[in-house]
């Protein structure tokens, strides 16, 4: 009987899963159908990013070869961790990864807070013309290239013609070399770049801050809080969600420098501080063809991004329940 019950069972709930399946293909293609036009509009961006971002992953695995050209990624022996163990017992390897640690977080104690405490400033500023004037000069030079800011940092900072030293001189100041000095490429990069960013990066900040209720501000005035109170108690926690999204966002590319406006102001007196690990692929990869190690590097520049990306998501997500996921 119990052999009889357990098959009676088990033929009676395979119809089931069986209707199941056919309902949730159904419900799919209705909201497929009733919601085809979202679909369609976000079909380029999917396309975007399947055929440039996740179809040339196949060639990650020439990390792991030899790859010759003329013989190609199937048919380049495999060499397993070779160019990873290579590239870990070089001399060169703790001096990239020190520089590329050092530029970064320089760059995110400088940057990061930045943009906020220049956000708050606009969102207190009561002279609307004061207040789009200054957001106007302050947004301008993000739209200026990379090629075009380095230049301009070099004819700014050159020994004979740069302005800056020039003014330096004339107060009676000695102007380091900016240029070739490798203790001043840190802060000359990170520097022009908060002057570049800044300002464009307020504009999510001030987004967030549209979204509070007036509210609020009535309220906290006709108790008596000050401008500061409001800030702090108001405006700082209505913006805590929007921080840390950036912040993982900014800890998950820790390691990930753009090497464009690093290359721009390389020399060969300053090497000892701007060589990173995006300089060092294109050196090894494009300049020197070594295809294999540069792209183990590579990897284990992006691996080490995504590991921190995760690992800084799930702290987020249990200290405050904000996250990217």
């Amino acid at each position: 009987m119990r052999d009889n019950g357990r098959n009676t069972l088990a033929v009676n709930l395979e119809p089931v899963k069986v209707d199941d399946k056919l309902s949730k293909r159904k419900s799919f293609r209705r909201k497929l159908l009733k919601n085809w036009e979202l679909y369609l509009f976000i079909a380029p961006a999917f396309f975007y990013f399947l055929i440039f971002h996740y179809v040339p992953m196949y060639g990650i695995q020439i990390a792991f070869k030899n790859f010759i050209p003329t013989k190609g990624i199937l048919g380049s022996p495999w060499v397993g961790f070779d160019h990873f163990e290579r590239f870990f017992n070089s001399y060169y390897f703790w001096d990239l990864l020190w520089n590329t640690l050092s530029i970064s977080l320089y760059e995110l104690a400088v940057g990061f807070p930045l943009p906020i405490i220049l956000a708050l400033s606009f969102n207190e500023a009561k002279n609307v013309f004061f207040k789009r004037a200054v957001q106007t000069v302050t947004y301008a030079p993000h739209f200026i290239s990379v090629v075009v800011m380095a230049g301009i940092i070099i004819t700014f900072l050159s020994p004979t013609t740069g302005i800056i030293i020039h003014m330096l001189n004339f107060l009676g100041i000695d102007a380091p070399a900016f240029l070739t000095d490798p203790a001043w490429f840190k802060t000359v990069y990170v520097l022009s770049g908060v002057w570049q960013s800044t300002g464009w990066g307020t504009i999510i900040y001030l987004a967030a801050l549209s979204g509070v209720d007036p509210q609020l501000y009535e309220a906290a005035i006709m108790d008596g809080a000050s401008r500061w109170q409001r800030i702090w108690n108001i405006n700082i926690p209505a913006i805590i969600p929007t921080i840390t999204i950036l912040l993982i966002l900014n800890m998950g590319s820790i390691l990930g420098v753009g090497f464009e406006k690093i290359l721009l102001l390389q020399n060969p007196l300053n090497m000892e501080a701007s060589d990173v690990i995006s300089t060092f692929v294109y050196r090894s990869g494009l300049l020197d063809a070594q295809y294999s190690f540069s792209t183990a590097v590579g990897l284990f520049n992006s691996v080490v991004n995504a590991i921190l990306l995760v690992t800084v998501n799930q702290i987020a997500r249990r200290t405050n329940e904000t996250s990217l996921w």
